[in-house]
């Protein structure tokens, strides 16, 4: 999946970066990937995703909800578009299969989180550990303030 890649998570922040990733790639002329990632639980036994019968249809919920919100996204340009536009949804673990995309890709986008402090220090962050193992540049669109 060679242009750019987006992560989508459906939040407010991740539209903000679909919508930086749509004018950024019509820029270049490149392709844009977005991936939504059901997340999964993990075996017990090792590091492999378990996927039962309720992450198929989540995953399939979610690819609609993904097409849907680029289609809008894309309906809001104003000058120009990519060179093509794919949405994928996945199962599997989120940091993984972006850093998987990561690649392919000439530059991973990710929305930023609006989390401070002790909440972000007990979460974690995905786009912190997504920065540190990345195959490609990533940018971090900055959530409104």
């Amino acid at each position: 999946m060679p242009g750019i890649v987006v992560g989508l998570d459906g939040s407010p922040n991740s539209e903000r970066a679909l919508d930086w990733s749509l004018r950024h790639a019509a820029a270049l002329h490149s392709s844009l990937t977005a991936v939504a990632v059901h997340q999964v639980t993990k075996s017990y036994w090792g590091h492999e995703p378990v996927v039962g019968a309720g992450d198929v249809a989540a995953v399939d919920q979610l690819q609609r909800s993904a097409e849907e919100m680029t289609q809008r996204a894309l309906s809001r340009l104003t000058e120009g578009k990519p060179s093509s536009v794919q949405v994928r949804a996945v199962n599997g673990f989120v940091v993984e299969e972006l850093v998987n995309a990561s690649h392919d890709a000439d530059e991973l986008v990710l929305g930023s989180r609006s989390t401070t402090g002790l909440t972000r220090l007990v979460m974690g962050s995905i786009s912190s550990e997504v920065m540190q193992h990345s195959a490609c540049p990533v940018v971090i669109v900055p959530h409104h303030r």
